[in-house]
């Protein structure tokens, strides 16, 4: 293999790939990036068996072929190097040259048969979403994401299409995050995506995409992100019927303003580290909130005045939690449903119903 590249686009590509590579594995190939020069295109890809992540970058290839080389050196070279074109040349003893202006370095490379195969599979279903929207339902869904692989269908996200919508949801035993958004497809069909693989999606989407491409298979997703594919496992199992999780009465109802909420909780929260876990209790009476937080470190306590229609409740809940769910809201103002002292918080927008957010309560010990 031959080729002359950018220097700039060239650590774009290897730093973006490199997230897919292991760290530490038994297969040492795993822990580099596979470089193939073919047809005018240089192709880097990194996998770590779960997710992969490729993409095609502009280079000239004078003479075509394959290596894998260590994602870490690679990358650590190519950011030091002094001038923008670069000059990758490889032997067939796999000793790689690189070559910038007056630097040059031999590393030594591995063959790419030694480099497990990217899956494969066939496409059972589809959907094109703008970029934007899906970087919004992620993000605003991921955070609720199961950091506890006991149950490993959690550590993902439900995907559902149905009736023109695109629904994901995601839920960890103590709170659950669900968005909507209107698409273009028509099919029926429903999987979970990895959370890891859903951050590395984040990280790919700029605002300049128009569109990102779902393909869908029996055990498999891609997603296309301009001139990057990433390329994931799905995970199998029964994920929970969530619709019959959401509360159906409205026992107590406000409309509150976001920003207000926020504060207010993360002033609490000063009272809370991560030994001290107490939770921030929230009086809802005579329109006006009573929050206050009591942990081995202090007491504090604070007052909201806002309208509230129903019945008087006191409840507990974890400020990270709750924080977790206002501030990726993305509106001024939120609704709050409350059903008692031990059912879950529902926040759901004034208008629609384009997200919903459920956090279950902490138990309360009586105040002396």
């Amino acid at each position: 293999m031959k080729i002359t590249c950018i220097r700039t686009e060239l650590v774009s590509s290897i730093s973006n790939v490199s997230r897919a590579v292991s760290t530490k594995s038994t297969i040492p190939a795993l822990e580099g990036v596979l470089l193939k020069a073919y047809n005018g295109k240089l192709n880097i890809s990194g996998y770590n068996l779960e997710i992969g992540i490729t993409t095609d970058m502009e280079a000239t290839i004078i003479e075509e072929g394959e290596i894998v080389l260590s994602a870490k050196l690679f990358l650590d070279i190519v950011r030091k190097l002094p001038q923008e074109i670069v000059s990758i040349e490889t032997d067939d003893r796999m000793v790689t040259y690189i070559t910038c202006g007056q630097v040059d370095y031999q590393i030594v490379g591995m063959s790419s048969v030694e480099y497990p195969d990217l899956p494969n599979f066939e496409k059972t279903d589809g959907v094109s979403i703008e970029a934007k929207v899906l970087k919004d339902m992620i993000r605003q869904t991921v955070y609720a994401v199961s950091e506890n692989t006991a149950k490993p269908i959690y550590t993902g996200s439900l995907y559902e299409l149905s009736e023109g919508t695109l629904t994901i949801v995601a839920i960890d035993g103590f709170r659950m995050a669900v968005r909507k958004e209107q698409t273009d497809c028509d099919s029926e069909t429903a999987f979970v995506v990895p959370g890891k693989t859903q951050l590395e999606v984040l990280k790919l989407i700029t605002d300049d995409e128009e569109k990102v491409e779902l393909i869908i298979g029996q055990r498999h997703i891609t997603f296309k992100i301009n001139s990057y594919k990433v390329i994931s496992r799905l995970i199998e199992g029964t994920f929970i019927d969530y619709k019959s999780t959401i509360p159906s009465e409205e026992k107590t109802m406000l409309v509150i303003n976001t920003r207000k909420m926020i504060d207010s909780v993360e002033r609490m929260s000063l009272l809370n580290n991560e030994r001290v876990q107490s939770p921030v209790r929230c009086k809802f009476n005579n329109n006006r909130i009573h929050l206050s937080c009591a942990s081995a470190v202090g007491r504090a306590n604070d007052v909201i005045d806002n309208d509230i229609i129903g019945d008087d409740v006191e409840i507990g809940f974890n400020n990270r939690y709750m924080l977790d769910a206002l501030r990726n809201t993305d509106t001024d103002e939120v609704k709050m449903i409350l059903n008692g002292s031990v059912s879950p918080i529902v926040i759901k927008p004034v208008q629609g119903d384009s997200f919903l957010s459920i956090v279950v309560p902490m138990r309360l010990a009586n105040e002396s």
